[in-house]
Formats: structure tokens, C-alpha cells, sequence
């Protein structure tokens, strides 16, 4: 009985070591991370525009004085809130995701006309575009990313004679 209890401390300390060793190289990841990242002076943002098909976003970079992780708000109101679907929700956040900037700034951001879809869109590229200004040394992760790439597709417009941009009117025979 007491060897038994005797290695399974032995191995619960071993774990635990284990979990502590883990944790200390995220934190040193973290530290590196940090150590890259510039600050703003307070009052004072970097601002990008993004456009998707019919929208267009104002994003601003602020300091984060807060520690709020993923501080976005859009149009006044919390990211998670102004897009209920998750996928829309990775899209806005993905630059700060992709450079790890959880914690780090508070995004504020103005977007109008499109869908749902074409201002997450939006938001996505204007950020990416605030964050290259902000520390060029991260464009080539985001170029890489695809994040800079604006997406030119636009809805083709209406033909004369034509119901919408190539859809003839049913034809009959009598």
C-alpha cells in the first residue's frame, strides 16, 4: 500500500514539474512577443481603412490600458456582440490572433454599408493595414497570411433587356 501511495506522489510530482516547465516556456514565448511589440503614447492611434465589396471600416489602434483580452469594438458596441457568428468573429480578430496581440491594443472601429460578411472583411484588412504602420517588421507574416490582400471581387452590374446581371427573361414559345 504505501509503495503504491509512494510512486503515485512520485508521479504526481512528476507531472506537476512537468505542467511547470510547460507553463515557464509560454511564458518566456510571451516575453519575446512582448518585447517586439511598440507602444502608443496615450490619446495618439494608428489608423487603416478596409474595403469589401460594399463596405467600408475605419479601424483605430489604441494602447490598451485596460489588459481586456481582444478589446474590438465595432460601431460602439463588442465585436462578439456586433457579429453572433463565430466564423465572423475569427475573421475581424485574425490579425491580432496571428501576431499574438491579445492583450496589447484596443481596437475601436467605424464600419458602414455591405453585409455582415463584406464588414468583416473589412475590419480584417483595415486592421492588418494599422498593424503593418504601427511595426513593418510584421507585414511578412501578414502578407504571408493573406491579411493585406484586398479582395476587388464586386457584384457585376444590372444589363438593359436582362433581369439582373446576366439573367435573361424567361422565354415562351407562344
Amino acid at each position: 500500500m504505501e509503495e503504491q501511495k509512494l510512486d503515485t506522489l512520485e508521479e504526481v510530482e512528476e507531472k506537476e514539474l512537468k505542467e511547470f516547465e510547460i507553463e515557464e516556456e509560454k511564458k518566456t514565448e510571451e516575453k519575446e512577443i512582448v518585447e517586439n511589440v511598440p507602444q502608443l503614447e496615450e490619446g495618439r492611434y494608428i489608423e487603416g481603412i478596409g474595403r469589401r465589396k460594399e463596405a467600408i471600416a475605419r479601424v483605430r489602434i489604441w494602447q490598451n490600458t485596460t489588459k481586456e483580452t481582444l478589446p474590438i469594438y465595432v460601431n460602439g458596441k463588442i465585436y462578439t456582440e456586433y457579429f453572433p457568428v463565430l466564423y465572423l468573429q475569427k475573421i475581424v480578430d485574425a490579425p491580432l490572433r496571428k501576431l499574438r496581440l491579445f492583450k496589447h491594443y484596443l481596437v475601436t472601429v467605424k464600419v458602414k454599408g455591405g453585409g455582415l460578411h463584406g464588414q468583416a472583411d473589412a475590419i480584417k484588412l483595415g486592421l492588418a493595414r494599422a498593424l503593418v504602420k504601427l511595426n513593418p517588421e510584421w507585414r511578412p507574416k501578414l502578407k504571408k497570411a493573406g491579411y493585406l490582400t484586398r479582395d476587388s471581387r464586386e457584384v457585376e452590374r444590372k444589363k438593359y433587356g436582362l433581369k439582373k446581371a446576366r439573367r435573361a427573361p424567361q422565354w415562351h414559345k407562344r
